[in-house]
């Protein structure tokens, strides 16, 4: 019986299985679009876990300046940059980051971008004393975007079937906010508009 339990299909088993990895789930070009229409950024935007360049293609189409990298070379910007460990400036960072990194990457964005960060991240990122302790208490997000549509990440050429169950949502953090957040939510009708 607890063979059963063990052996069982978890929700996030597919992000898991990448820790080692690249961790490596390109961005639907709708969930961009979404915070793009929703959200302005002024100045230089760096994409810094731009694997193939889905993000930033659709950052660039909407007449944003964008230098993309990665740690891993996926054949798109500067590869081999560790965004951990970078200390680039930059007007406005925009990314998925990689799931296991995701409070690094809040860290790290927090104190490179001049502006702001958008970072697109589970909904239950929200949850966590540590978390609430370490980011929220002292550098709360200035709007969380929630998507009314769920997002469905594939790896790579993987098949396209069924829907994500996973809530996810925009966390940004504007340097010129007022220390207060904001919830909203994305407008129905995202996923198929684009």
């Amino acid at each position: 019986m607890n063979e059963h339990i063990l052996l069982a299909p978890q929700p996030t088993i597919k992000r898991k299985a990448d820790l080692n990895g690249a961790d490596y789930y390109p961005t639907p070009a709708w969930a961009t679009q979404a915070l793009l229409k929703n959200e302005s950024f002024n100045g230089k935007v760096w994409e810094c876990a731009c694997g193939d360049g889905a993000m930033s293609e659709v950052i660039k189409s909407n007449g944003y300046d964008v230098y993309s990298s990665d740690l891993w070379d996926r054949g798109y910007g500067d590869s081999g940059v560790d965004f951990t460990k970078a200390n680039k400036k930059f007007d406005n960072i925009i990314t998925n980051p990689p799931f296991h990194s995701a409070e690094e990457f809040v860290f790290r964005g927090l104190a490179n971008s001049k502006n702001k960060l958008a970072l697109l991240l589970r909904l239950a990122f929200l949850e966590s004393g540590k978390r609430q302790l370490q980011i929220f208490k002292s550098n709360p997000p200035s709007k969380v975007w929630v998507f009314s549509e769920r997002i469905t990440f594939y790896p790579k050429d993987a098949v396209r079937k069924g829907s994500g169950t996973t809530a996810y949502a925009w966390f940004v953090w504007d340097k010129n906010g007022d220390g207060k957040t904001e919830l909203d939510w994305l407008p129905l009708g995202m996923k198929s508009s684009y």
